[in-house]
This record gives C-alpha cells, sequence and structure tokens, in this order.
C-alpha cells in the first residue's frame, strides 16, 4: 500500500496542502524571538545612530535659537557652507553622467584590462582619504606632471570630490544594467525605435533608482568630506574652506557649540535630499513599465 505523502516527510517538517511542498518556518536568530530580535536592533540603532545625533542636535540649540542662528549666519560659517553645498551640486551632477556612462560601458562593452578598469573603481573607498589628498596635490598642484596645477583653488575642491564620490553612481548603476532584460531593447529595436528612444523609454527609466541611489550617497559624502580636502583644497576662509573644515576649526576653538549648529545644518540637508529621492524612487517603481 503507498504511503501517504504526508506521512513520508522528515519529522519535525510540516507539509503544506497537496502539491504545495513543505511548510518553511521563518529563520530567526538562535534562542530568540521575534521581541527580542526587534529590541536588538532597535537598542543598537539607537546607541551608534539615534543618540548621538540627538545629542548633537540638543548641543547645536545649547543657546537657544538665537544662538544657534548666530552660529550658523556668521559670514565665514555661511561663505562655508554655500562652497559645501555647491561643490557637492556640481559634483554629483558630473558623477551622474559619467558614474552611468562609465557603469554602462563596464556592463555593455568588451575591452582589454576591463577587469583592471573595474576594479579601480572601488579604490576610493579603500585609499585613506588623507592619502587621496596628498595624491590629489601631487597629480594636480604647483608640481604637476600634467602640467596642471589648481591646488589651493575651488576647482581643487570639486575634483577631489569627484575622486571619492564617483564609485557610489557606478556601483548602484551596475547590478541594474547587469539584470536589464535586453530583450525588450531588442524588441523595441525590431519595431524600428531608435537607440535614443530604446535608452530614453525603457533603459533610463529602469536605471532610475539605482542613479537617484547613488546621487544621495554621493551627495551625502560630498558634504562630509574632510580627508580628501585637507592638503588639496587649502583651507583658506572665505575661498576653499568647506563646512567639515570650518567645523574642525570650531572645534580647536573650542566652540563646540556654533561647530555642532553647523553640523546639524549638513544632517538637515542630507536628510532632505534622501527624503526626496526616496520619493522618487517610489514613484518610479509605480511608473515604470
Amino acid at each position: 500500500m503507498g504511503a501517504d505523502a504526508t506521512t513520508t516527510a522528515p519529522a519535525g517538517q510540516r507539509r503544506g496542502p497537496a502539491g504545495e511542498g513543505p511548510l518553511r518556518a521563518g529563520i530567526r536568530l538562535p534562542g530568540a524571538g521575534a521581541a527580542l530580535n526587534k529590541g536588538l536592533v532597535l537598542t543598537y540603532l539607537s546607541l551608534i545612530v539615534l543618540l548621538p545625533l540627538a545629542a548633537i542636535t540638543a548641543k547645536a540649540f545649547e543657546g537657544g535659537l538665537d544662538g544657534f542662528w548666530r552660529a550658523v549666519s556668521s559670514p565665514q560659517a555661511v561663505a562655508a557652507l554655500e562652497l559645501t553645498v555647491v561643490a557637492s551640486l556640481i559634483v554629483v551632477a558630473i558623477n551622474a553622467v559619467m558614474g552611468t556612462l562609465i557603469a554602462w560601458v563596464l556592463v555593455r562593452d568588451d575591452f582589454p584590462g576591463k577587469g583592471v578598469v573595474n576594479s579601480f573603481i572601488a579604490l576610493p573607498f579603500a585609499l585613506p582619504t588623507i592619502v587621496a589628498s596628498l595624491t590629489l596635490l601631487t597629480v594636480y598642484g604647483k608640481d604637476s606632471p600634467l602640467g596642471i596645477n589648481v591646488a589651493f583653488t575651488r576647482a581643487a575642491v570639486v575634483i577631489a570630490l569627484l575622486f571619492v564620490t564617483l564609485p557610489f553612481v557606478v556601483r548602484a548603476v551596475q547590478p541594474l544594467l547587469l539584470s536589464l532584460d535586453r530583450d525588450m531593447e531588442s524588441a523595441a529595436e525590431s519595431l524600428g525605435a531608435g537607440r535614443w528612444r530604446i535608452f530614453r523609454r525603457i533603459v533610463l527609466p529602469n536605471l532610475a533608482p539605482g542613479i537617484f541611489t547613488g546621487i544621495a550617497l554621493a551627495f551625502a559624502r560630498a558634504l562630509g568630506e574632510f580627508g580628501s580636502l585637507v592638503l588639496v583644497s587649502g583651507n583658506v576662509p572665505f575661498k576653499t574652506e568647506v563646512a567639515s573644515v570650518f567645523i574642525r576649526g570650531q572645534i580647536e576653538s573650542d566652540n563646540l557649540v556654533g561647530a555642532s549648529a553647523v553640523s546639524v545644518v549638513l544632517l538637515a540637508v542630507s536628510l532632505a535630499l534622501l527624503a526626496v529621492v526616496t520619493l522618487i524612487q517610489r514613484w518610479g517603481v509605480r511608473h515604470v513599465g
């Protein structure tokens, strides 16, 4: 007599309705229930992220709204914030285009040394930022082998930020290009669509979430970048001093409230951008296709 399927399942393994296979229990941390898991996560996030943010915000407003406003509206603070935000916007605009192009070439084209180029894209992640600043100063400084001397200028600030933020867009777009169904492109081409139209109507909407994610991460990194700018920018107040260097100067001057106030402004700008990017990504998920 044939045994029923449900009686032949291994011990401890429950089976679902006929034809649906065994039921699988959700994976949990060993010896921990759902409530404990959530508690551990929330505790960790609170200690590492939420409490430090709350502490610096409280310090920024230690002197009240008037004290906060005086700190962030001083001429030197305004100049540093303006340079930081403008340079970051320029950098993410350039890297949105060039990062997408580089990702496209690395995924769609084959050429000698492709693997080496792909590895070098991640170099800014691994290279100590002070080493990056020294490297940029050597290449674009007074004794530049290229004959290009932009050290201690705003152009040097942009170049340094381009260097450290490029990988964010490239690495965010590459997986989407790899997973993109190329049959859709072939079908559109067979129906007479041109390459630009195919890119604009099919490829770009699918890449948009990765591009915007890369932009958000690059912008956040550029706002707070310090190490790669220390040597090559010169840190000249009202000229090449970015917000992170200004904050360090305030700390060295024992003005922790002023440093915290400018830090909170950078934090607010970063959070606002991340919120906008999240909304754009959600809109894209609903409307792509």
